[in-house]
């Protein structure tokens, strides 16, 4: 969405003055920012993200803090107003010294009239902002009675107490540095007739195929007046003009007889309109994508249905959880999100959910999505803590709801709207709420019952879910382990320490959270970690670690499975080659279900920090070892194998979203740990659309200890792949040398290196890595004896032509042996 105004108005984004209140401090700061960056900057304080830097910035949050600049105004005749929003998050707003705005949820936008206020010639503004964390504990000391929070993932306490990405008060993923700032718009504009205050969308789409578009205009005056509207849809324009007094709605319906429908990837097109209305002085424009929506959650015989269908069709849901990109707003950038973005549609993704613990992203993350084909399961900004439901704090959530539905809800990539994230599991989590769950469980609905009033209101027919996860509307019980009706957290595997098998165990419809750690790529950790540092035991590697037990859960798992690994880089590279195995082993299985389950959604796509997570990015947008994987086993056809339940046989799923029948050349060998290849069996199999069939199976007897099971495939699509499948566990493989050799050169044409990577024996799960940032056309693969692969490294940026970067190699066997 962009909102342009061609009245008299001052941008006041730029340069402004950073205090610290007592006086102490001063230096710069640009806002759009935040308070940390700034005094980074400076030489204030130290890169927080470094090291245990962390440690030695807690004084900034317990601070209070302002920011302040002037201004020029010539003419003060008539009405102003400032326009600010994402303000982070107890501020007051003085203007030439007069209090213009009280705010203390960052997710509303503030517009307060300042009119009486300015002055002909030079004019001061000054935002002060509160310690987020004094204020917390004030609002939790005012409370009828202990609202608990989540203390494993919030070491800084009472952040539920405020409308702020609970995420910023630490999570098991994240630094607990609590920042402040502003992060959006902050200008002064005039007030002429009037302003566009929202533009809504409803769709109605006919049984002739035509498409009914009304568009609801929210305008504002101060008084009675006379406006001229016009409405713009792809060239189509029309001009209404209306009579306004206060808060007015201006309809006009555009009909569409032959509608360029929107698809997720994968689907279809993704076909958009651009939408204006515009004021002689405002102008809102929108990117519209016409397209039904609906969740199909009808009794069956397990329970009950969980699936997303779009323009009539049902889609299975691939993808990841979003948190935001970086946990300092300054190093965050559009240029950023979109490569993160980018990165999750190459992988053969068509859905996000912006998770409940972050932001209410910013528009150009949505337009992103609604071009990209990325369907957005939105969750509202309540996660994994208990909430006040007193009055003030519903009002303040109902007016927070109403903006952030109204601002985004003409996104067709927006295709459900979830009340929270864990908060129904969360009653169980506390001594308080255990004790007393009539008490908290009556709270929590009122506040669910509020966001649900507000979608509601400000969306009619908008889907509504209540909690994720949630086992179906008005149902408040454990979701968690519940695997027949609604949508899934699976964590068994990680926080119970289960066996990758264990995902098997489930049959989940949709399984919106479910995820295995690994460390950040050592690149990144060099970012943070000096060479003394490179230990997992070291201070630093554990202070980002942010999940009590997760070095020694990712070290015990490999015991599990490997042969321990020979140094620290390679420590590095085989945790993130189990954590693809265990998402690829849940994917896999449940892909096969479908129809049963139909969406694997994994935590976590990225990272707001260098650290040790789940995620499949590394911060800076790398791709781990996983993503590989990911693009693979997301394929819209793929081919997996899954061992029986009593592990006697083997079948081969074939699994097909596309439209189209599609039929699969699939040749089954076995592997020696010398990398022979024998040729066991050729199998074709037809698979019908948006179903999952089994291919063929083998049993285990016909797999010779001390052997792998091997295939490629060839469907009918244009796509392939290939994969291998380990009777029992790979340390139980006398793996032998790989023999790997490497020629690469520089491709003068698009600055890419192409490596030729070849193997004379057994290479698994064979990894490229460089200082340089870019990214591969393949990594994490394997390679039998005398075969070879040409992988295409593309870096970020330009390279020096007679500066190639430096590749290290990694493989199964060479990072267990110390040869």
């Amino acid at each position: 969405m962009t909102h342009r105004s061609t009245t008299p108005n001052i941008d006041l984004s730029g340069s402004w003055q950073l205090a610290s209140v007592d006086g102490e401090i001063r230096t710069a700061i640009m806002l759009p920012g935040d308070v940390h960056t700034a005094l980074h900057r400076a030489g204030l304080i130290p890169d927080p993200y470094f090291g245990r830097n962390e440690e030695k910035v807690q004084w900034v949050a317990e601070r209070e803090w302002a920011v302040e600049r002037s201004f020029t105004l010539q003419e003060v005749e008539g009405d102003w107003y400032l326009d600010i929003d994402y303000l982070d998050t107890v501020a007051s707003v003085h203007v030439n010294g007069f209090l213009a705005l009280e705010a203390d949820n960052s997710f509303r936008r503030y517009r307060p009239d300042v009119s009486s206020m300015l002055k002909s010639g030079e004019n001061s503004i000054r935002i002060v902002f509160a310690s987020n964390i004094a204020v917390g504990a004030a609002r939790q000391k005012q409370q009828p009675f202990y609202i608990p929070y989540s203390t494993g993932n919030s070491p800084i306490p009472d952040g539920n107490m405020l409308r702020k990405p609970q995420c910023h008060f630490g999570w098991d993923w994240n630094i607990a540095i609590a920042p402040l700032g502003l992060y959006g718009t902050i200008a002064l504009k005039k007030l002429e007739t009037a302003r566009i205050e929202h533009v809504v969308t409803r769709q109605t789409h006919n049984n002739d195929g035509s498409v009914d578009l009304k568009v609801t205009a929210t305008l504002f005056s101060k008084g009675p007046d006379i406006a001229q509207v016009y409405f713009d849809l792809d060239g189509e324009r029309v001009r209404l003009d209306v009579g306004v007094n206060g808060e007015t709605h201006v309809n006009h319906l555009f009909h569409i007889d032959n509608p360029r429908l929107w698809w997720p990837s994968g689907s279809g097109e993704q076909a958009l309109y651009r939408l204006s209305v515009e004021l002689p002085t405002d102008e809102v424009i929108k990117q519209i994508g016409l397209r039904t929506v609906e969740l199909v959650t009808m009794p069956d015989a397990a329970g009950s249905r969980f699936a997303f269908k779009v323009n009539g069709r049902e889609i299975f849901c691939r993808g990841a959880n979003w948190i935001p990109a970086d946990a300092l707003f300054s190093l965050s950038s559009p240029e950023k999100t979109e490569d993160l973005l980018q990165s999750a549609k190459a992988a053969n993704m068509n859905m996000i959910r912006v998770w409940g613990g972050g932001f209410y992203e910013q528009d150009h993350f949505y337009d992103l999505c609604d071009r990209l084909g990325l369907m957005v399961w939105q969750d509202f900004m309540f996660a994994c803590n208990l909430y006040p439901s007193t009055e003030d704090f519903l009002d303040n959530v109902t007016i927070e709801v109403d903006y952030q539905v109204r601002r985004l809800s003409s996104h067709p990539s927006i295709v459900l709207w979830c009340g929270d994230n864990e908060l129904v599991g969360a009653l169980t989590w506390f001594e308080e709420s255990r004790k007393d769950r009539d008490r908290y469980l009556v709270s929590y609905d009122r506040l669910n019952r509020t966001i649900e009033q507000a979608v509601k209101k400000a969306l009619p027919g908008a889907l509504w879910w209540p909690s994720s996860p949630a086992s179906g509307y008005l149902d408040f019980g454990d979701a968690w382990h519940a695997d027949g009706s609604g949508d899934m957290h699976y964590w068994s595997v990680w926080h119970e320490n289960k066996s990758f098998d264990n995902y098997r165990s489930v049959r989940p419809r949709f399984c919106s959270e479910f995820g295995f750690q690994s460390y950040t790529s050592l690149p990144v950790i060099k970012t943070y970690a000096e060479a003394k540092d490179m230990n997992v035991a070291s201070p630093v590697m554990e202070l980002h670690q942010k999940n009590a037990g997760g070095n020694e859960r990712i070290a015990g798992t490999m015991f599990r499975y490997f042969r321990f690994p020979k140094d620290f880089p390679n420590f590095v590279y085989l945790s993130q080659i189990q954590q693809g195995l265990a998402i690829k082993t849940a994917v896999e299985y449940w892909r096969s279900l479908k129809p049963h389950c139909m969406g694997t959604i994994y935590w976590q796509l990225n990272d707001t920090w260098p650290v040790a997570s789940w995620s499949s990015l590394d911060y800076g947008g790398r791709w781990k070892a996983m993503h590989y994987l990911v693009k693979r086993f997301f394929q819209p056809v793929a081919v997996a194998a899954i061992p029986s339940d009593d592990e006697k046989t083997i079948r081969f799923s074939l699994v097909n979203d596309t439209l189209a029948d599609v039929s699969v050349d699939l040749s089954i060998s076995l592997l020696t740990t010398q990398g022979e290849r024998r040729h066991l069996r050729d199998v074709q199999a037809i698979c019908s659309p948006d179903a999952a069939v089994t291919a063929t199976s083998i049993d285990v007897s016909d797999i010779p200890e001390g052997t792998l099971l091997a295939w490629r495939f060839t469907a009918s699509n244009g796509t392939g792949g290939e994969g291998h499948h380990v009777k029992g566990t790979y340390k139980a493989l006398e793996l032998e040398p790989a023999g790997l050799t490497v020629t690469h050169e520089y491709v003068e044409e698009n600055g890419s290196v192409d490596i030729n990577v070849t193997a004379k024996g057994l290479a698994l799960f064979v990894m490229i890595e460089t200082e340089t940032d870019g990214k591969y056309s393949d990594n994490a693969f394997d390679l039998a004896a005398g075969e070879s692969r040409r992988i295409t490294f593309t870096p970020a940026r330009p390279l020096d032509r007679g500066a190639l970067p430096e590749f290290r190699f990694y493989d199964l066997y060479s990072c267990q042996s110390a040869d």
